[in-house]
């Protein structure tokens, strides 16, 4: 379990960042984080259905988010849906 002042600077930061997503018509929610300090989160609106939801994850809500709390190691998509596949 996560202490309370890392889940509340992470929660701080989501926040920050919510407004990215809210723009396009998207949003997440925070599921928490484990032992081994990653952050679950569920994309959602039209962020949970987007084909470059992984890259906004990684190259945006990630980034943010271990720039804000250093000791993050990974963001994870709860939901992911691996769009490689589907299209086989």
């Amino acid at each position: 379990m996560a202490d309370s002042d890392l889940e509340s600077r992470i929660k701080e930061a989501l926040e920050m960042f919510r407004p990215q997503l809210q723009a396009d018509g998207g949003d997440m929610v925070y599921n928490g984080i484990d032992e081994e300090k990653r952050v679950h989160l569920t994309l959602t609106g039209a962020c949970g259905s987007c084909p470059m939801a992984t890259m906004t994850l990684k190259m945006g809500i990630e980034r943010y988010l271990k720039d804000a709390c250093p000791e993050i190691s990974e963001v994870i998509q709860d939901n992911a849906t691996n769009y490689g596949e589907e299209m086989l």
